[in-house]
């Protein structure tokens, strides 16, 4: 994917030694990683201090993508990786589920313009949501 920088938005690891030192053991070597919370991943990207990178961001839930969408204009696609089956979950793939919130969510993405997809390796076809 030709990423030189990896930005892992999410509250929980931002503030978990362990959580942080596992995700640096999974880090590909030559990748810059950045571990931030939601809120300073949003205004790191929004100052322009990581224009300089070919940001691949990685974030833990719908919610998250969405609240780090809907605070950053410029992103403009989100890839949904895979998300656990549980009773109430709707699929939308066959390694994606939602909860109607998050059905919601996704769908005002998509009436914002964002293109919302699965994709679960590069080789795979692009498939919309």
């Amino acid at each position: 994917m030709s990423a030189n920088c990896i930005l892992v938005a999410n509250d929980a690891a931002s503030s978990d030694q362990t959580k942080k030192t596992i995700i640096k053991l999974g880090k590909p070597s030559g990748v810059k990683l950045v571990i931030k919370n939601i809120d300073n991943s949003i205004k790191a990207i929004n100052s322009g201090v990581t224009d300089k990178y070919n940001l691949f961001i990685v974030v833990e839930t719908i919610d998250a993508a969405y609240k780090l969408i809907k605070g950053v204009d410029a992103i403009k696609e989100l890839n949904l990786g895979g998300t656990k089956f549980e009773e109430g979950k709707e699929s939308l793939s066959s390694a994606v589920f939602v909860t109607p919130d998050e059905k919601k969510e996704l769908d005002d993405l998509v009436s914002d313009g964002i293109k919302v997809y699965t994709q679960q390796v590069p080789t795979d076809k692009k498939k919309d949501i």
